[in-house]
């Protein structure tokens, strides 16, 4: 994400929406014979507390038309994400968001807990009847994809893995139609859930903050210590996830 656009913890600006994304980009893999295409996109990486979230949307490259207003999910204010989640999962084929808890980022580290939230996305995919033919994932770095060669240390490739070929953008989320309708639902359906855990932990202002690391959320894990939801394996108030987490879209302007 542009530093321009980022937004400091308590901040109320909300980054301009820009250029909507389109299905461009997807529709260059139809030379390839590629129908049926899934965007990836995920969610938390960078907070203190709640899961990891990685939303799917799949889209037909032989019939889909655009769908307005579908933005990168750090873009839109929440009511706007709200709106657009239920238009999201009907326009597309397919669509489903899989999580992987703060114990298993703790377990088994944050790539393979993205691998592993990514996972239990694809296979609702899969039980739906689709099996996408490629996937198109924002940023640089393929987390999705099973490890090529594993080693003692690392995990093992888990059963119902990801088998398409994985193409990485950067800005993605940005400029293609279907990673941003992914990011949506992935943000909705996760900030859901820290409104939910929230209500059981209400001092550290989940509802707001969504589990990033806002000078609240930092404060009240001082004084009171970390709870089940925080990833205890991190510095958690050690300051080098505040920028990783704004990164994500920490702050009031992305989680209110």
């Amino acid at each position: 994400m542009p530093a321009a656009l980022k937004t400091r913890p308590g901040s109320t600006k909300v980054p301009s929406p820009g250029k909507a994304p389109t299905l461009r980009h997807e529709r260059t893999f139809k030379a390839q014979g590629i129908r049926y295409l899934a965007g990836v996109d995920e969610v938390g990486r960078g907070a203190l507390a709640g899961p990891v979230s990685v939303g799917i949307a799949v889209v037909d490259l032989e019939r889909q038309k655009p769908l307005a207003g579908v933005r990168d999910s750090k873009l839109l204010p929440p009511a706007e994400r709200e709106r657009l989640d239920p238009l999201v999962r009907r326009w597309s084929v397919a669509s489903a968001v899989g999580h992987a808890s703060a114990q298993e980022i703790d377990s088994i580290g944050i790539i393979a807990a993205l691998r592993l939230a990514g996972i239990r996305a694809w296979q609702e995919v899969l039980s739906a009847g689709v099996r996408p033919e490629a996937v198109l994932l924002d940023g640089s770095h393929n987390w999705l994809s099973p490890a090529g060669q594993l080693s003692l240390f690392d995990e093992p490739v888990l059963e119902g893995s990801c088998d398409a070929p994985v193409h990485t953008k950067v800005k993605a989320d940005m400029q293609c139609l279907s990673v941003a309708a992914a990011s949506v639902i992935a943000k909705v359906e996760r900030d859901r859930m820290m409104r939910e855990l929230h209500a059981e932990f209400p001092d550290f202002g989940w509802d707001v903050n969504k589990g990033y690391a806002t000078a609240l959320h930092r404060d009240v894990l001082r004084a009171a210590g970390p709870t089940p939801y925080h990833r205890v394996s991190w510095r958690l108030l050690g300051g080098e996830l505040a920028d990783e987490g704004l990164a994500d879209g920490a702050g009031p302007a992305d989680g209110d």
